[in-house]
């Protein structure tokens, strides 16, 4: 069972450029913005107001008695997750060997600041019976379970803006090891209130482009001054070879290998050489020579730091020879989802033979030595990708794809 690939056989998405999948991926390849200035009165006084938010209300797909039980976070969960399954076929398997592992960053942190809201105000009886459930972590990756009937476990990794990505890797590693035969996997996050806006913008982390909301996030631009703060999800479906093959599941791509590490130096800054360490990592796991790799999606967050260690990490790992592509740019940055969503995004351009752009790269930072995609989507044959995700806490995610 160890040596049978892993195939993904769905997919699911919701991002500031839609509220599904395909929607989101024609916004990608379009260099399509889903990053706006919060009109809210609630962000008013804030010192950044710009955001990726979902262009459509997770919960209007929802029955509304089981939409108000849920936070934001589980509800997109929930709807992608549908999504994704629904693609897949509906797999008729094993409760026990079906399992879930959705990856988030804080959680149902809307709720939890909500909830705090009525409490302060002293109205603490009118507080929502649903709250706890609304809030806890594991949340998204227990009502999908719910949903699906999973009984082989539902899992919640939280290792900020690798949760996503991390999550895919527990479950590539949980069908590898034998404990399941299919794998619903991801990340989620809902971040956009005004706690999380003020506190990134106290470490000077975000863009305050409010002049041109939709020219803030900028990857490996020479003039980016931080990142945009976005909400979404990303849902995939893994299944065991012979398991895909036995019910004739199509296959979108291969998920052929991954690695987790840790930098263990810092609480924020990165170090490139253990990044190219979890990319060289994953690539040997999966067989992959760094030579036949032709895609990376970079984690690049539009961060003055962040980006061009990142790129260091992708030449000393693999070479300045592959495409890169940054979906940021488009979406802004989507924390612990942000793994997920660039999972998804590989996983399209490898079906597709297609490569989003970077949108608002204008000036490439001298710094980046690397084949960055700009302009309009660009084709090509992909034989294996890369995905990257990083995250505070020294967390590095590697996933690695190829063609189905």
């Amino acid at each position: 069972m160890a040596d049978e690939r892993i195939m993904v056989t769905g997919l699911g998405a919701m991002t500031p450029l839609g509220g599904d999948l395909p929607t989101s991926w024609k916004g990608l390849l379009a260099g399509a913005s889903g990053i706006s200035l919060i009109e809210d009165d609630w962000a008013r006084d804030l010192p950044v107001r710009l955001a990726g938010r979902l262009p459509v209300d997770p919960g209007a797909s929802l029955p509304r008695a089981e939409a108000r039980k849920l936070d934001r976070g589980e509800q997109m969960a929930l709807v992608a997750a549908r999504e994704a399954w629904a693609q897949a076929g509906k797999p008729e398997v094993d409760p026990y060997r079906l399992a879930v592992v959705i990856g988030t960053g804080y959680g149902g942190v809307q709720s939890t600041l909500s909830q705090h809201r009525i409490v302060e105000a002293g109205n603490a009886r009118r507080m929502s019976p649903h709250a706890i459930i609304m809030l806890m972590a594991n949340g998204p990756s227990a009502w999908v379970a719910i949903d699906l009937g999973a009984r082989g476990g539902a899992r919640t990794p939280v290792s900020a803006c690798a949760s996503g990505a991390e999550a895919i890797a527990i479950g590539m590693e949980m069908i590898q090891h034998g404990q399941a035969d299919v794998v619903v996997a991801g990340g989620v996050e809902a971040p956009v209130d005004n706690l999380p806006l003020a506190a990134f913008a106290q470490m000077r982390a975000l863009s305050t482009r409010h002049d041109d909301p939709a020219a803030a996030s900028r990857p490996f631009d020479a003039d980016r001054d931080g990142f945009v703060l976005g909400e979404g999800v990303a849902i995939v479906v893994l299944e065991r070879e012979s398991f895909a093959a036995a019910r004739g599941a199509r296959a979108l791509a291969v998920a052929a290998g991954c690695a987790v590490n840790c930098d263990a130096i810092d609480i924020v800054a990165a170090d490139p050489a253990n990044q190219a360490r979890a990319i060289t990592t994953a690539l040997a796991r999966g067989g992959v020579a760094p030579t036949d790799v032709d895609l990376v999606h970079a984690h690049a967050t539009s961060t003055p730091a962040g980006d061009p260690r990142e790129a260091e990490a992708i030449e000393t790992a693999i070479g300045a020879h592959p495409a890169v592509t940054a979906t940021k740019a488009m979406t802004g940055h989507t924390l612990g989802a942000a793994g997920a969503i660039g999972a998804a995004a590989t996983i399209c351009a490898l079906r597709d033979g297609l490569i989003p752009p970077i949108r608002n790269l204008e000036r490439l930072d001298p710094a980046v030595k690397l084949d960055v995609v700009t302009g309009t989507a660009r084709p090509g044959v992909l034989r294996a990708a890369v995905a990257n995700a990083f995250g505070f806490g020294g967390h590095n995610a590697a996933l690695v794809f190829t063609a189905a």
